[in-house]
């Protein structure tokens, strides 16, 4: 059987192949470095992470961009020998703001581990685009425009543009191929199928209005017709069904036959605190769904579709609503991976491994170092947990919604401006802390700190003394569901609670003033806003 979502956590905008036996799969990033996360199955039910494919700042430069912004759902495909990978780093986003700045590069590489070559800038008319290889040799960028003008749709259609495969350069007139203005419409990918051209669309943005739908012709340039359905997928009128948010696919043909479509969904948590009065979305989707919250963000799931009589694509299973469990593809053997370890260790490595990821920058030398204490991660302490630049921050997905965050460090602070610790993080906006730092009366602590929707805090019944505690202590979180509880300890074996029960649905897409839509990630970080780089020291961390 496959169960969805088959990559859970903040895995979102599924770009799929197929490269004789093996899949590969892209998702979106955003402003977490390396970029684009690159999975492998070779039974579409089992995957592995094998890296990323942007891995130094000339591919992708995320300094300094906000929330959600950098690099948007990436376009992966293999042709020619190779495989060819569209993305776009948004710089300019946020509500109120006309403006996107979405510069769209190629790279391309042999092999799904690279390297990867250095980027060709394409153009920076929208975001979510797509490369589609004809079968007569022509590529094809397919795109869609931003209109910033007032009064206009920002939405503005679907475009498509020749790619000159040898110079790597668009070339020719850029068409308008297809325009709806009843919903908006992102992330076209286009295929061919029986005589046709179809372009699927990612429609009514990526939260709970979220969809799939079709249009087809004869020519690439057009006219294209519309599916007689509303949507190929969507549970945008099934507030209570388990897999949310269902859009934004690509599909792939196994090599018995079988179609499959690769989108994104999310799974709610349903906390029942009501409508968030600050939240920008205000349509009555958002209202059915007031008090849930995505903690995971936007996921991978799988469908077997079909192509109908009339030619056009549908659910295998019938209807438009994604299914959780169904049938394992057909012909394709089982081929499960070897489970990865709960327990990061930091001893004899290098790099950090395929899971984790940095904030914004690249990991260096100059603040993270497996070397300087053999066996231990060693984080030097840089900017604060509000930076948009150089914050020394490492963290891995939240793949569950039960699950025990621990890790042992050593931290010697001798100034309130310096904290390290265990983090919870959404964004810069919104996350937890369980930190060791230092008060002038107390000496050592650790502490609990938050922004709250840019509200910063440091609760007062959310300290604890423990300057007799050795010098490595024990930091743990534990979220269940909704429900973020933080703990220390001196030796591993007695826990002390550090506070009360913190709203770990606030860790989510689905709270807050701002319009963002990435995921929630655990890890370490170390921050010296006084700038004196107070190193903090990790030996592991586990998360099951």
């Amino acid at each position: 059987m496959l169960r969805n979502p088959v990559l859970p956590g903040f895995r979102p905008d599924p770009s799929l192949c197929r490269v004789g036996d093996d899949y590969y799969l892209a998702t979106s990033t955003f402003e977490w470095f390396p970029g684009v996360a690159l999975h492998h199955s070779r039974d579409l039910v089992n995957w592995r992470p094998v890296g990323h494919a942007l891995t130094c700042r000339s591919q992708l430069d995320l300094r300094g961009v906000a929330d959600s912004a950098g690099s948007w759902a990436p376009s992966l495909s293999h042709a020619d020998g190779k495989f060819w990978l569209i993305y776009t780093n948004i710089v300019t986003t946020g509500m109120g703001r006309p403006f996107k700045d979405p510069h769209v590069y190629l790279v391309t590489a042999g092999h799904i581990e690279g390297p990867w070559s250095e980027p060709v800038h394409l153009d920076s008319i929208g975001f979510d685009p797509s490369l589609f290889h004809d079968d007569d040799g022509k590529k094809w960028l397919c795109n869609m425009q931003w209109d910033f003008r007032p009064g206009r749709s920002r939405f503005a259609g679907i475009v498509v543009q020749e790619l000159d495969p040898q110079t790597l350069q668009l070339t020719g007139p850029v068409h308008e191929v297809l325009r709806k203005t009843e919903i908006l419409c992102e992330g076209p990918n286009v295929y061919k199928w029986n005589g046709y051209y179809y372009v699927m669309l990612a429609e009514g943005g990526t939260g709970w209005n979220h969809g799939i739908a079709m249009a087809r012709a004869r020519a690439i340039m057009g006219p294209y017709e519309l599916d007689p359905e509303e949507a190929v997928l969507t549970t945008r009128h099934a507030p209570d069904h388990p897999l949310q948010k269902a859009g934004h696919g690509e599909l792939v043909q196994t090599p018995g036959g079988e179609w499959w479509l690769a989108h994104l969904c999310s799974r709610p948590v349903r906390t029942g605190a009501g409508v968030n009065p600050g939240s920008p979305d205000k349509s009555a989707s958002a209202a059915a769904h007031a008090g849930d919250r995505c903690i995971l963000g936007r996921e991978t799931a799988l469908q077997r579709v079909v192509w109908s009589a009339d030619g056009w694509l549908r659910l295998a299973h019938g209807g438009v609503l994604p299914a959780v469990e169904l049938p394992a593809p057909a012909g394709l053997a089982p081929h499960p991976w070897p489970a990865a370890p709960a327990r990061d260790t930091f001893a004899g490595l290098t790099t950090l491994g395929a899971r984790w990821q940095t904030l914004r920058v690249p990991a260096d030398p100059s603040w993270l170092s497996f070397t300087a204490r053999p066996g231990w991660l060693r984080l030097a302490g840089r900017e604060s947990p509000h930076s948009l630049h150089d914050q020394s921050l490492v963290a891995r997905r939240l793949e569950s919604v039960r699950v025990t965050a621990t890790t042992r460090m050593e931290f010697a602070p001798t100034r309130f401006t310096q904290f390290a610790g265990l983090v919870c993080w959404y964004d810069t906006r919104t996350n937890y802390a369980l930190r060791v730092t230092h008060d002038e009366k107390l000496g050592r602590v650790v502490r609990v700190q938050l922004s709250d929707d840019f509200v910063y805090a440091e609760p007062e019944d959310a300290k604890l003394a423990i300057a007799d505690w050795p010098a490595a202590v024990w930091l743990r979180a534990e979220i269940d569901r909704a429900e973020l509880r933080f703990f220390a300890s001196p030796d591993g074996k007695a826990w002390t609670q550090v506070g009360g029960v913190f709203d770990a649905g606030k860790l989510s897409d689905d709270y807050g003033t701002a319009l963002h839509f990435t995921g929630t990630m655990i890890g370490l970080s170390c921050h010296d806003v006084a700038g004196q780089r107070a190193h903090a020291d990790f030996e592991w961390f586990e998360l099951g």
